[in-house]
This record gives C-alpha cells, structure tokens and sequence, in this order.
C-alpha cells in the first residue's frame, strides 16, 4: 500500500464506520490498518502517532470511533481520552483503549475518564471488529 495509509473500505457502503488510530507504535499502527482496513464496513480515516495530532486530526477527521493507545510521547492516552469527554461536540465518540498496561488500575482509570472498551495488547481481531460494530451501532 504506497502512500500512505489513508483509506482502505469499499466505495459502495453508505454505513461506513470511519475510525481514527491514535498509537504511536509503527508496527500496532500498520496492524491495526490491516485488520480495520479489511472490514468490508470500516475506513480507516487517519493515523495519529501523538496525541497532539489526534487532537487536530479528531476534529478534522470527525470519526465515528478512536481506538487509543496509553503510553505516548508528551501526553499519555488517558489525557487525550479526559480531553475528548470534556469536549461537548467530541463527548459521545466511542473510545476503544489499547495498551500493553492491562492492570486493573488502568482499566478502572479508563473506566473512569468515559472510556467505552479497553482492550489489552494482544488483542484479537474478532474482539476489535465485533467491539466497533457494537460501539457504533448502540448494541
């Protein structure tokens, strides 16, 4: 895929669910790409690898869902997430953590700051996909 990942679903759906990958792994990010990428349903608007240009990229980019990552450079996942609830027009968007740091005290903070789904690394595809169709449709 040269370029550049940006967009990968079928030109036919009018139900698209477009998701924004905020980590600033390299590696998590071209998986992710690759599993979301392959959903018949889902488009990958954009990659943020900090959270300063998730921020900018959230509001340009207005997805339907965020899968999150926690460690970062300058601003970890949990103050983009607090910053995301604490927007009026970003306050419903569905969150989707995934982290290495799967201890309960972090899940519990996710938890705590409107996190909707925390999802530890590894994750398994079935689980991600299964988790933004339920986030998106209201199940």
């Amino acid at each position: 895929m040269g370029g550049g990942p940006t967009h990968l679903t079928s030109s036919s759906s009018t139900s698209t669910i477009k998701v924004l990958i905020v980590d600033d792994s390299q590696m998590i990010c071209q998986r992710l790409f690759q599993i979301l990428g392959s959903a018949a349903d889902i488009e990958v608007v954009g990659i943020a690898h900090d959270p300063y240009d998730a921020r900018e990229k959230i509001k340009r980019l207005h997805p339907d869902v965020l899968t999150l990552d926690i460690e970062m450079p300058r601003m970890d996942g949990f103050e983009v997430a607090r910053q995301v609830r604490h927007d009026d027009r970003l306050s419903k968007l569905p969150i989707v953590m995934i982290s290495s740091r799967t201890g309960e005290k972090h899940k519990e903070h996710a938890s705590e700051l409107g996190v909707d789904k925390f999802l530890g690394k590894p994750f398994q595809e079935n689980e991600l996909l299964a988790t933004i169709d339920e986030l998106v449709s209201g199940s």
